[in-house]
């Protein structure tokens, strides 16, 4: 019997599980690869016991799941790897089509409350295989997609292509005249709390894998306090070297909080809140 473990394969989780693998015996663990939304319907059907999850998952169906206290990604300000690319600004954005993954129905969630609430503007969200590759007035990109792609553009940038100098808060434009927004940034400047985009969450039925969970749980408490000292060292085993340079992936992974304090939950009440009051779910 092992304790089945969705493992999302994204940059933002590497340091969890590579320190997670490499300094704790997992040998009564299965690790079962994919990304949120395939995941979250894994753990919904208890095809999975515990994983990183989108935290509207766990918003939708409180009674089916319990939190893993003080673990979460999340961000204070910028994440890096959620980001709307636009080929107008924002605000000018009502109306027209944004093209957006079907990876993860949190952070689709998020544009919506953003984009109604924050900018009072409505906008038809298309889901896409490949969002980048659209013809919409703007696409959203997430996680590893997204550092590759601002990525690209960085790279673009330093061999002289003709980039809009006008982007919105802390990020610059990259190819293609796009305009760039982090809606983690986007999030925090308008409400002053963290965003939780993901949760580590069990199934509350847990039968005789309660034992197995328990330890887990101490597995992940240990790898999380070492890898969060140890990234230099880990980012040299990134699989994102072939993207960014170590010292871009470290940034990048400083800028995640790890942590869920009564802070974030305050975040995750107002996100709920939000949810309820425009999805009425």
């Amino acid at each position: 019997m092992k304790l089945r473990i969705g493992k999302i394969p994204y940059a933002n989780l590497f340091p969890i599980f590579y320190t997670l693998e490499k300094e704790c015996d997992c040998s009564s663990y299965e690790f079962v690869e994919g990304v949120p939304s395939i995941l979250n319907k894994m753990l919904r059907n208890d095809e999975i016991d515990v994983s990183p999850s989108s935290s509207i998952e766990y918003l939708k169906n409180p009674s089916l799941y319990r939190i893993i206290e003080g673990h979460s990604i999340s961000s204070q300000g910028p994440i890096e790897s959620i980001l709307l690319f636009s080929r107008v600004p924002i605000g000018e954005l009502n109306g027209g089509t944004i093209y957006v993954s079907s990876q993860s129905e949190t952070s689709v969630a998020l544009l919506d409350i953003i984009l109604r609430e924050f900018y009072g503007i409505q906008c038809r969200l298309h889901i896409s295989i490949n969002p980048e590759e659209s013809e919409g007035e703007a696409f959203l990109l997430i996680g590893d997609d997204a550092l590759k792609h601002k990525a690209r553009g960085n790279r673009q940038e330093a061999i002289g292509r003709n980039i809009n100098k006008h982007a919105a808060y802390s990020l610059s434009p990259i190819a293609y005249s796009l305009f760039i927004y982090d809606l983690g940034e986007l999030w925090y400047k308008k409400t002053g709390l963290p965003f939780v985009f993901a949760l580590w969450i069990a199934r509350r039925e847990f039968g005789d894998k309660e034992e197995l969970l328990n330890k887990f749980i101490k597995d992940l408490n240990r790898a999380k306090e070492i890898a969060i000292n140890n990234f230099p060292e880990t980012a040299r085993h990134s699989p994102m070297r072939a993207f960014m340079s170590e010292d871009e992936i470290v940034s990048y992974w400083n800028r995640i909080d790890y942590d869920l304090t009564d802070n974030h939950k305050e975040g995750l009440e107002l996100f709920d809140k939000y949810l309820r009051e425009l999805f009425c779910y």
